[in-house]
């Protein structure tokens, strides 16, 4: 019988999947997700060009160097969403007159007036989950820890 690592007790399986971070954040992940669909068709968005469009709400225009940086996407994941809102009038492209390799996004009217709508989503989302606000906000400062935990990860050397 080998023997049992201090901080794992008998019967503990550590590859257990109800233990697993990823687990748990893959599957809330999806579930919030689609507790935001129908709320975010009658705006004609999914949630990744939601994320844009908050995003460009916060500050436009915006670089899409800026944009993939702020809501950590790739710019060629960006880019066929950017076309997509630009298609349905919330947004509008254009070439960066001193770099031409450099795209600006900013909002069209509409983009703009769509804000208004916008706006009621948070607080159905909190009333669908039924979990107090200050749970939520403390939810929301932990992954934010986990996300730059996972950044600085990314950026370490590895671990022998």
């Amino acid at each position: 019988m080998s023997p049992v690592e201090p901080d794992l007790e008998l019967g503990d399986d550590r590859l257990a999947l109800d233990r697993q971070v990823c687990f748990a954040l893959s599957v809330a992940s999806r579930s919030v997700i689609a507790l935001y669909r129908p709320l975010l068709e009658p705006l004609n968005l999914t949630h990744p060009q939601y994320l844009v469009m908050l995003a460009l709400w916060e500050a436009e225009p915006r670089s899409v160097k800026d944009l993939s940086h702020t809501v950590q996407a790739e710019p060629a994941t960006l880019s066929p969403l950017l076309k997509r809102l630009e298609a349905v009038g919330y947004l509008t492209r254009s070439r960066n007159a001193g770099d031409e390799r450099s795209v600006t996004v900013g909002l069209t009217p509409a983009g703009r007036e769509l804000r208004a709508e916008a706006e009621k989503i948070p607080q159905q989302i909190v009333d669908r989950l039924g979990l107090p606000l200050s749970t939520l906000e403390s939810l929301n400062t932990a992954l934010r820890e986990v996300m730059a935990a996972a950044q600085h990860a990314k950026t370490a050397p590895p671990a022998r």
